[in-house]
C-alpha cells in the first residue's frame, strides 16, 4: 500500500472551499499522523462568492459536534436562526382556488402494527389534522414561533430535531478563520491555468501574483465557473435543464418586518417558479426562482415585487431591489472526480436551492472523499466507486426535486411545461407509478438525503393518495392509532408549553437581553388565486450505504468522537 497523499490544494473559498478545508485537516490530522496532510485553499480576491444558499439540512449539526464548533459562536457569527421544516404555499390549489399549504419536517414516527402511520392517518386520522401535524409536533411548534431547545441550554442539546438559517457570507468567513487556525494556508491570489502530465493530471497551477504552484491533489471549488474540472480537464457536463426549468434567480435582503423570527423556510409558488423566504437574526433572505424561458427579467422583478408586498415584507411605497439576478447551471459533470482533481460544490454540479441541498452535497462529498481518500497512485478504481455514487446521490435529489413540480396543478405555462410527461425522469416516474399501489417505502429507495417520510410529508397533501385504498390498510388497527394520536397530542402540548419563542431562545444565545415572548402571527398569505382545475425514531434516518453504521457522536464531542465517513440523511 501506496504512501497516502499529503497535500491537498483548494481552488475557490466561499462556503464550498472552506467547509472542504476544515473538515479535511481536522479529519485528516485528528490521529496526529506523520507527515500531516497538508491543505491549502487559494482565493481570488477579485471574484464575490455566491450567496444564495442559506438553509440547511439536520446533518449540518452532526457534522458541527464532530468538528468540535462551537453552536453558540456559530449562531453569533452567522446571523444563524433554527429551521424546523420546509413550508410550501400555493404549489397546488383547491377547487375553489385556494392554496395548499402543506410542511415537510425533519421529524417522522416510527413503524405503528409493523407499518406506516401513513396507512393509520389515510384509513382513520385526517380530521382537521394535517398529515406532519399528526405524525409530528414540528409544525405546530413552527405555528407557535417555539425554537427546539430549552433556554438555558447547552450546545447541541436539542429536544426536537432542527437544522439551520444562516448568512452564507459570514457563515463563509467564520470557517475561514478557524481553518487558518488550525493549520490550513490561505493563499489570496487567482490561478490562471494549470500544468497537466501525461496521464492528464494537474501537476501545478499558475497563479496571478504567485507564479507556479505544484500540487498533488487539487479540489475544485471554483463555482459556476469550474475552472479545473470544466475548463481545464473539459469534464463533460449533464443538463437538467429540460428536467428542471428554473435557471435564475433574483436573491434579496429585507428588514424584519413583522415580530418574531420564524422557525421554517418558506417555498411559496409563484407564476414562473418560486421564492424563498429565509428568516435570520439580522433580516430575512428572500429571492424569487423562475425560468428564463417563462419570463423575462424585468416581469419576474415585478412579480416578485408583488408578492413582497402582499405578505407584508415589502411596504406599498416600497421597491424591490435584488442584490443581482443569477443564472444557474442546473445539472452535474458527468463525473466529480477525474484523476487527481475533484469538484465540490457549484463548480461539480447544481440542482436548484429547493429543499436546501447545496450545503449538504458538499459535506456529503468530502465525507465520500474521506472513505476514498487515495494514496500516491491515486487509482482510478476509487475516482470511479467515488463517481458513481455520487452520481446515485445526486440523481436521487433530482427525483425528489422533480417531484415537486410533476406533483403540483397550477395551470400557469410554466407549471403545465413542468409536468409535461416527456419531462418526467424514468426513476421518479417507476417510484410515482409505484406509489399509486402502496405508500413509500424505504424498500423502494437507495438511502440518501430524502426517504419514505420526505415524499409522504410532500405528496398526502396534493391529493397523491386521495380516495385510495392500499392493501397494507388492513393490518392498521384503530386502537394503536387512537393511542398513537393520544400520545402525540400530549408531546406536543407539552412541547408548545415548555419550549421557548423562537426569538426569545436566539437572544438567549446571542447574549442579548430577551424581547417580551410573543407567538407573532405567520405573514400573511398573498391574496386567493383565481380557481384553478385540481390535480388529480427520527435521530436513527437512513445512512448512505457508503459509509457504513458508525455510533451517534455525544453531545460536545470533539474530532476525536465519530466518524468522517458518516452521512445522515435529512
Amino acid at each position: 500500500m501506496g504512501k497516502r497523499i499529503d497535500e491537498i490544494t483548494i481552488v475557490g473559498g466561499g462556503t464550498a472551499g472552506w467547509m472542504a478545508a476544515i473538515m479535511l485537516t481536522s479529519f485528516l490530522n485528528r490521529a496526529g499522523g506523520k507527515p500531516p496532510v497538508r491543505v491549502t485553499l487559494i482565493e481570488s480576491p477579485k471574484i464575490p462568492t455566491i450567496g444564495v444558499g442559506e438553509a440547511t439540512v439536520r446533518g449540518i449539526v452532526v457534522l458541527f459536534r464532530q468538528l468540535g464548533l462551537s453552536e453558540t459562536e456559530f449562531f453569533r457569527r452567522a446571523n444563524a436562526s433554527f429551521k424546523l421544516a420546509v413550508r410550501f404555499g400555493d404549489w397546488n390549489r383547491r377547487p375553489d382556488g385556494s392554496p395548499v399549504v402543506f410542511h415537510h419536517p425533519f421529524n417522522y414516527p416510527k413503524p405503528l402494527d409493523g407499518i406506516s402511520p401513513g396507512y393509520h392517518y389515510l384509513a382513520y386520522g385526517q380530521a382537521g389534522d394535517s398529515l406532519s401535524s399528526a405524525m409530528t409536533w414540528n409544525e405546530p411548534l413552527i405555528q407557535a414561533a417555539r425554537g427546539p431547545r430549552r433556554l438555558g441550554s447547552a450546545d447541541y442539546e436539542q429536544v426536537v430535531d432542527y437544522s439551520y438559517h444562516l448568512d452564507a457570507g459570514l457563515y463563509a468567513g467564520w470557517l475561514r478563520e478557524i481553518a487558518v487556525a488550525r493549520g490550513v494556508r490561505h493563499l489570496k491570489d487567482d490561478v490562471l491555468d494549470a500544468t497537466l502530465d501525461e496521464r492528464g493530471h494537474v501537476t501545478s497551477l499558475r497563479l496571478e501574483q504567485g507564479g507556479s504552484l505544484p500540487v498533488k491533489f487539487v479540489i475544485d471549488c471554483s463555482g459556476f465557473r469550474s475552472l479545473l474540472l470544466q475548463g481545464k480537464l473539459r469534464e463533460p457536463f449533464r443538463s437538467y435543464a429540460d428536467q428542471l426549468l428554473v435557471d435564475s434567480a433574483l436573491p434579496m435582503q429585507i428588514d424584519h418586518r413583522q415580530p418574531g423570527i420564524e422557525p421554517v423556510t418558506r417555498a411559496t409558488a409563484l407564476s414562473s417558479g418560486w421564492v424563498w423566504r429565509v428568516p435570520l437574526t439580522s433580516r430575512v433572505g428572500t429571492g424569487y426562482v423562475y425560468s428564463s424561458r417563462f419570463q423575462d427579467d424585468g416581469s419576474a422583478r415585478q412579480e416578485f415585487e408583488r408578492h413582497l408586498k402582499a405578505v407584508g415584507d415589502l411596504g406599498p411605497d416600497e421597491v424591490a431591489v435584488p442584490l443581482k439576478t443569477i443564472r444557474m447551471k442546473v445539472g452535474r459533470a458527468e463525473r466529480a472526480w477525474v484523476g487527481n482533481c475533484l469538484a465540490i460544490g457549484l463548480s461539480g454540479a447544481f440542482v436548484e436551492p429547493l429543499e436546501a441541498t447545496a450545503i449538504y452535497m458538499i459535506e456529503a462529498q468530502v465525507r465520500g472523499f474521506l472513505s476514498y481518500f487515495p494514496d500516491e497512485e491515486i487509482s482510478p478504481t476509487l475516482a470511479a466507486g467515488y463517481n458513481r455514487r455520487f452520481a446515485e446521490l445526486y440523481d436521487d435529489i433530482v427525483d425528489f426535486i422533480q417531484m415537486h413540480y410533476m406533483s403540483a396543478n397550477r395551470m400557469e405555462p410554466f407549471w403545465l411545461a413542468s409536468r409535461e410527461k416527456a419531462r418526467l425522469r424514468d426513476s421518479l416516474g417507476a417510484l410515482l407509478e409505484r406509489w399509486r399501489h402502496m405508500l413509500p417505502s424505504d424498500q423502494c429507495l437507495r438511502p440518501g438525503l430524502f426517504n419514505e417520510w420526505s415524499y409522504l410529508y410532500c405528496l398526502e397533501p396534493k391529493g397523491w393518495f386521495a380516495g385510495k385504498t392500499f392493501p397494507m390498510t388492513a393490518m392498521a388497527r384503530p386502537d394503536s392509532w387512537q393511542r398513537f394520536r393520544q400520545d402525540m397530542a400530549q408531546k406536543t402540548s407539552a412541547y408548545v408549553a415548555q419550549l421557548p419563542e423562537h426569538g426569545a431562545l436566539l437572544a438567549e444565545i446571542a447574549g442579548k437581553p430577551a424581547a417580551a415572548p410573543a407567538t407573532p402571527p405567520m405573514p400573511k398569505s398573498p391574496p386567493a388565486p383565481a380557481a384553478a382545475k385540481p390535480a388529480g425514531d427520527p435521530l436513527d434516518a437512513q445512512l448512505a450505504r457508503l459509509y457504513g453504521r458508525a455510533p451517534t457522536v455525544a453531545p460536545g464531542a470533539t474530532p476525536k468522537g465519530g466518524t468522517p465517513f458518516r452521512l445522515r440523511g435529512r
